[in-house]
């Protein structure tokens, strides 16, 4: 008996995960489209158990990675997990970090070149996921975002490493700092796919989107940039046509998958150890700007989770409503806490003795007895 056997997908019964094995691809799903597929703390773990068992296996040659349904391939951390579990105990956000950090490295460290399809939106460690793939196919409905500075954390979990590699140092600024949203055309000129293709359908079933020169996609390796590829051109009107199936309109990933199928037989057809090694060698640059961050960023991370920023982000978001930016800069700039929400635990009460309690309080959480206010310095 082989010391690393094969294994049925069926027999890890995954819960938030998909895991199929069809002739030599494997495909990972993230199967929370209720949530827009943002993974869980096991969806994680889930994950990274299914990257490592294809990893593995040798009659697995390529891994396809994507999300249920058609609205998001993955928006990364479940943020109602975060404002429930991690704002009230921020020392588990370190070990939350250990989980995505082999996640992660679970797709980098494959042995089998990994193809993100991008079947939906891809936003904060939706993007992160698709970056630590080794290719990436989106459909035009898509799009890409970062959101951390908008939400309160910050992101490190691959971003911040590996965007200035894909689009170079000031975009990669711009997307992390502005966290504006990226097309899916945009995104193939700036580096951060390798193929865009048609999703978008009209009541006659015809694509909305079609290419000069008999071309049904385009690719990283057949656009001239000094051309218009375009013969039509999907609206943004239309893609949110289709995405709500109004006036006849529909999303159709046909030629999604019929691209991957093409690139995963192209892999297959290659020989599998110069495969690996060849990603071990190209990793070189994502290694070492991940090995040499991601261990501090778990431990910032962790901390920050302590203060009024994520609180606020987190909350907001969970709240469905705008974030108090400038109020948190506003008590910064007059001198008051801007990471505690009720002020330092300064205050002593006179009555019963309770010490730790927030200088804005005015009366004693404990006992009830009022409190003076807190010296200025």
């Amino acid at each position: 008996m082989p010391m690393f056997p094969r294994r049925d997908p069926d027999s890890f019964a995954f819960r938030d995960v998909q895991y199929e094995k069809d002739g030599w691809v494997a495909r990972i799903t993230i199967n929370r489209p209720h949530n827009y597929n943002a993974y869980s703390t096991p969806a994680l773990q889930e994950m990274a158990t299914a990257f490592h068992d294809a990893s593995g296996d040798d009659g697995i040659a390529v891994v396809v990675f994507t999300g249920a349904g058609d609205k998001a391939f993955c928006t990364g951390g479940d943020v109602k997990e975060y404002e429930q579990e991690y704002t009230r105990r921020p020392r588990d956000y370190w070990k939350y970090m250990t989980c995505f950090k082999s996640y992660i490295e679970s797709i980098t460290n494959c042995s089998k070149p990994v193809i993100a399809r991008v079947n939906g939106m891809a936003v904060g460690g939706g993007n992160e996921s698709q970056l630590a793939c080794d290719l990436a196919v989106m459909g035009e409905h898509a799009f890409i975002a970062q959101v951390g500075t908008s939400v309160g954390s910050v992101a490190c979990g691959g971003s911040t490493q590996w965007l200035p590699l894909h689009v170079g140092d000031r975009k990669a600024r711009g997307i992390l700092f502005l966290n504006q949203r990226y097309p899916a055309f945009t995104s193939l000129a700036m580096g951060l796919v390798n193929v865009v293709v048609p999703t978008v359908k009209d009541g006659s079933g015809r694509w909305r989107t079609t290419f000069t020169n008999g071309r049904t996609f385009l690719a990283d390796w057949n656009t001239d940039p000094w051309e218009n590829p375009f013969e039509t051109r999907v609206t943004p009107e239309e893609i949110s046509k289709a995405a709500k199936g109004k006036d006849g309109y529909s999303l159709d990933f046909t030629l999604m998958d019929e691209v991957i199928a093409d690139l995963s037989d192209q892999i297959v057809h290659k020989f599998f150890e110069c495969t690996r090694y060849t990603k071990a060698q190209v990793n070189f640059w994502k290694d070492l700007a991940w090995h040499a961050t991601a261990g501090h960023a778990r431990d910032w991370l962790a901390i920050h989770y302590t203060s009024l920023e994520p609180y606020e982000g987190m909350t907001a978001f969970v709240e469905k409503r705008a974030a108090d930016y400038e109020g948190l800069r506003k008590r910064a700039a007059e001198g008051a806490s801007s990471e505690f929400l009720w002020g330092p635990y300064t205050l002593e009460c006179p009555e019963c003795g309770a010490k730790g309690l927030p200088e804005q309080f005015e009366h004693c959480g404990r006992c009830g007895a009022a409190l003076a206010p807190a010296a200025v310095t």
